[in-house]
């Protein structure tokens, strides 16, 4: 059976996986996983790119010494970060998101263009990290000046394989540049920000090809023959929310990783002035869809926690053993604003928990065990009152809530997302960013055909799930 290789880059480590489509089935065989640990230099966080780059083409050289018939290459990431381009040459090493440059960068784009005004054209949630404003904190020194090309995270390891420079617009749909509306380059935002027009690659949606993989990096990796390069939905979410397992319409959907990622499909995008005050966002999805969701903050939470606690006790903690007893945890815990923005930032997260709940009348959890259960009953509460919003923005009818992702397997998680939201939750699949990835590739390497429902159908029957259902 032949294969596609997808990379999988993560906030926190990335993969390449080996992805076989049967009939009734999905296979995704890893081949290399890898960190990704950002880098603080004296001019703040960054990507440490080169060696994600290095990671992914041994990834995809392991990949060929064990299958000879790969097909296909496709690449997803997350979204916002960027590198500016000279020729062929990176001009310095990319941005972390949640680097602080950009706290001055909002109120001077809104002086060009207000919130409302933004809104109206892009249809963007604010995120104080969104490209335009990492754009306007660029333009403290001269690199817009200097360079030819920006390429997000995915369209920079695509160019680097294939030589062929352009913009997915699943992960384009996320700059604040495209318009929400003919999801093409907003030449006016554009224009009012002073960028220069050529910086911004033409855009291809998932599924087209970007180009093969060059003679030089074919020898490097001792690859059988130039593998096509294909554009898949390069921002993650969008490859999860294409593996979501649904059998009807009326679904939503929570991408619980590092980040959760929380709302529902739509053919067109919503954007009003009610949807503008609930911050929800319209981004692009596979095969025209519209991602109609909100960002929560996710389980960051539970591993900045963790981090902490390691560092300050010199001992790992085990994610396991402590879910068991934040599932045990009898006494009352507070719920937090899960999305308030001190949270964003690396660092002491139970103390930053304690001083929201000082802060707002709530008795802190004191045990691991109870700030562990505060987090998850917090993120639960955050979905539900979400999804209730994104019912009520579009017009969406929600029957069932899927959770895809890491936090598919957090069992309390999704029990209490099915208690809080008084819906059923289908858990899984885990890989469904990386199933996502594998699918559209096979389908534009016409390995298998169909809708986008067709494919999600596979997915119900070739991955394994799991139901919870509400509980008093």
């Amino acid at each position: 059976m032949p294969a596609v290789a997808a990379v999988d880059l993560g906030a926190t480590s990335g993969r390449v996986m080996l992805g076989y489509v049967g009939h009734d089935e999905i296979t995704l065989v890893p081949v290399a996983r890898f960190p990704n640990n950002p880098v603080r230099t004296i001019d703040g966080l960054h990507w440490n790119i080169l060696e994600l780059y290095r990671n992914v083409s041994s990834g995809l050289g392991a990949a060929a010494r064990q299958e000879s018939d790969i097909r296909s290459i496709g690449v997803d990431s997350w979204a916002a970060d960027y590198a500016l381009i000279l020729g062929d040459r990176m001009l310095g090493n990319p941005y972390h998101y949640r680097d602080e440059r950009t706290e001055d960068a909002v109120s001077r784009t809104h002086g060009v263009r207000s919130f409302e005004q933004l809104y109206a054209a892009n249809g963007l949630q604010f995120l104080p990290f969104n490209t335009v404003y990492q754009l306007i904190a660029e333009r403290r020194g001269d690199w817009l000046e200097h360079a030819d090309s920006l390429l997000l995270i995915p369209d920079l390891i695509n160019f680097w394989l294939s030589g062929s420079k352009a913009a997915e617009l699943t992960n384009a749909s996320t700059t604040g540049l495209l318009n929400a509306h003919s999801q093409m380059w907003d030449d006016g935002l554009i224009d009012a920000f002073g960028f220069p027009r050529a910086l911004l690659p033409d855009l291809i949606t998932p599924g087209e090809q970007v180009g093969e993989v060059t003679a030089g990096v074919t020898s490097q990796l001792d690859l059988r023959s130039r593998i096509p390069v294909t554009a898949v939905g390069s921002h993650d979410t969008a490859s999860a929310v294409a593996a979501v397992p649904a059998l009807t319409d009326d679904f939503a959907y929570i991408s619980s990783g590092t980040w959760s990622l929380v709302g529902v499909e739509l053919e067109h995008p919503v954007i009003t002035q009610a949807s503008r005050m609930a911050n929800f966002t319209n981004e692009g999805g596979v095969d025209g869809r519209i991602r109609f969701l909100k960002n929560v903050s996710g389980l960051w939470l539970l591993s900045e926690s963790i981090r902490t606690w390691g560092h300050d006790e010199g001992t790992g903690i085990e994610l396991g053993p402590l879910l068991e007893q934040a599932a045990s945890v009898t006494r009352d815990v507070p719920t937090f604003d899960a999305s308030d923005q001190r949270f964003i930032a690396p660092g002491d997260m139970p103390r930053r928990i304690a001083e929201w709940c000082n802060e707002h009348g709530h008795a802190a959890p004191q045990t691991k065990a109870e700030i562990a259960r505060s987090i998850l009953e917090s993120l639960a509460t955050a979905y539900a009152e979400t999804l209730e919003q994104a019912a009520q923005l579009s017009g969406k009818t929600i029957e069932v809530i899927h959770v895809v992702g890491g936090g598919s397997q957090n069992a309390l998680l999704c029990q209490l997302t099915a208690n809080k939201t008084g819906r059923p939750v289908i858990a899984g699949p885990v890989e469904a960013t990386a199933i996502g990835n594998v699918l559209i590739q096979a389908r534009s390497r016409d390995m298998i055909r169909g809708t986008l429902e067709t494919l999600r159908n596979r997915v119900s029957v070739g991955t394994p799930l799991r139901r919870f259902v509400p509980q008093a």
